[in-house]
C-alpha cells in the first residue's frame, strides 16, 4: 500500500508522449515537421503545427491527439482535454481510445474530478485491459473519489435533507395550529354550554326587560295576587272591627235562663 500512494502520481502523470505513442500518419506533411517540434520539446511550436494539420484533416484522429499532448505539456491540462475528445471522436482503433481515454483520465486527475478520473481509465481499461498503468491509476483514481467525494453532490443532499426539515417542520406546525384551533372551540363551546346551564340553573334564562313578568299558574300574576291578598285581608279587617263594636254597645248576654 505505501508503495501504491509513493508511486501513484508519477504514474497517473505519465502521458503516452514518447514517438511510439504519436500517431503516425502519412500524405501530412505538417504532421511529421509538429512530432519534430514535439520531440525536441518545442510545444508552442508543435502546438502550432498541429493546429494546422488538425484543420487540413478535421476526420483524423492522429493531429487532435497529439495536440492534446503538446498542450497538456504547457500546462494547460484543462484546454488539453477538448483535443483529446476530439481524437475520440475520430478514433478508429483500441489503441488510440485507449490512449486517449488513458490521457483524459490524467487531466481529471490533475483537476481533481475525481469522479471523471475514474470512469476516462475505466475505458481506456475497456479497450485495453492488460495496461498496468491504466489499471494502477484507476485504482488510485477510485481511492482519491472515494475520500474526496464531489462537493455538488454533498451540498445536494444537503439542501434535500434541509428542504425535507423545513417540510416535515411546517407540517408539525400547521397540526400544532390545527389542533390549537379544535381545542379552543372546544372550549368555548364548553363554556357556552356552561352558562347556559347557569342562567337556566339561576333562572335568568333571557328576557326582554319590557316584557311583564311570566304569570302564575292559574294565569295570575304575582302583582294581582298580592293586591287580592291585600284586598281581602282589608275586608277581614272591617268584618272584625264591626263585630268587635256591636259587643262594646249590645245588651249584656244572660248566662241563666229563667225559671
Amino acid at each position: 500500500m505505501n508503495n501504491f500512494i509513493k508511486y501513484g502520481f508519477t504514474f497517473f502523470a505519465l502521458l503516452f508522449i514518447g514517438l511510439g505513442g504519436i500517431f503516425a500518419q502519412e500524405k501530412d506533411k505538417t504532421l511529421p515537421k509538429a512530432n519534430e517540434e514535439y520531440s525536441q520539446s518545442k510545444y508552442a511550436d508543435a502546438e502550432a503545427d498541429y493546429r494546422i494539420s488538425n484543420s487540413k484533416f478535421p476526420n483524423r484522429s492522429v493531429s487532435p491527439y497529439n495536440l492534446g499532448n503538446a498542450i497538456y505539456k504547457q500546462n494547460q491540462a484543462s484546454e488539453a482535454k477538448y483535443a483529446y475528445a476530439k481524437a475520440l471522436k475520430n478514433a478508429k482503433s483500441r489503441i488510440q481510445k485507449h490512449k486517449a481515454f488513458h490521457n483524459l483520465g490524467n487531466v481529471f486527475m490533475k483537476e481533481k474530478n475525481y469522479s471523471e478520473a475514474v470512469e476516462a481509465y475505466k475505458n481506456a481499461l475497456r479497450n485495453n485491459p492488460k495496461d498496468e498503468e491504466t489499471r494502477y491509476n484507476f485504482a488510485l483514481a477510485k481511492k482519491m473519489l472515494k475520500e474526496n467525494p464531489p462537493k455538488n453532490d454533498k451540498n445536494k443532499k444537503d439542501k434535500n435533507k434541509d428542504k425535507d426539515k423545513k417540510d416535515q417542520d411546517k407540517k408539525n406546525q400547521d397540526k400544532k395550529d390545527q389542533d390549537k384551533k379544535d381545542q379552543d372551540k372546544k372550549n368555548q363551546d364548553k363554556k357556552d354550554q356552561d352558562k347556559k346551564n347557569q342562567d337556566k340553573k339561576d333562572g335568568k334564562d333571557k328576557q326582554d326587560p319590557n316584557q311583564p313578568p311570566n304569570p302564575q299558574p292559574g294565569g295570575i300574576s304575582p302583582d294581582r295576587l298580592k293586591n287580592l291578598l291585600d284586598a281581602v285581608n282589608n275586608e277581614e279587617k272591617k268584618i272584625q272591627d264591626k263585630v268587635n263594636g256591636r259587643k262594646a254597645k249590645g245588651r249584656p248576654v244572660q248566662t241563666e235562663k229563667d225559671w
